[in-house]
């Protein structure tokens, strides 16, 4: 078991950042393997992730893996951009390989998200957790006892 961080918990990351949210939908259950396949197996996202940790300096912030929603945390758009346009990245591969194998069948879908996040203008609070999300992309720091959601948002109000 992971060790919690601490009781009441926020994340801070310095200026802004990109959330992608990424994940599969098998359309066909009784395809689950295909689809399986389709997704690209070892050589698929799992392979992206690696090489993305492996190489910060391409961007990627941190990642929360979940089924079927995958949260990346990247440090820009353009970031992201350049990891998906780039022929010496694996991602131009695995898509390209993605739609051999799936051709003209809709037994596997693919869906996507971009976020832009403006310094600031993000809200994490983590109550007995290990660093979990935006806490494992950023940084950690105790919510002050008086904080609200609002403060932390610095969204004017009562």
């Amino acid at each position: 078991m992971k060790a919690i961080a601490g009781r009441r918990m926020t994340a801070e990351i310095d200026g802004d950042f990109v959330v992608f949210l990424i994940g599969p939908r098998v359309n066909r259950p009784l395809q689950a393997a295909k689809a399986l396949v389709d997704l690209g197996g070892r050589r698929g996202m799992a392979h992206m992730l690696k090489y993305l940790v492996d190489h910060p300096e391409k961007g990627l912030l941190g990642y929360q893996l979940g089924y079927p929603t995958i949260v990346q945390y990247w440090r820009s758009y353009d970031h992201l951009e350049a990891f998906a346009r780039d022929t010496d990245d694996p991602h131009l591969k695995v898509w390209r390989d993605y739609w051999k194998r799936v051709g003209r069948s809709d037994r596997t879908g693919i869906w996507h998200e971009t976020f832009l996040v403006r310094a600031g203008e993000y809200e994490a609070v983590y109550d007995n957790m290990p660093p979990f999300g935006l806490g494992k992309a950023g940084r950690l720091v105790p919510v002050s006892e008086s904080s609200r959601s609002r403060d932390r948002l610095g969204t004017p109000g009562t």
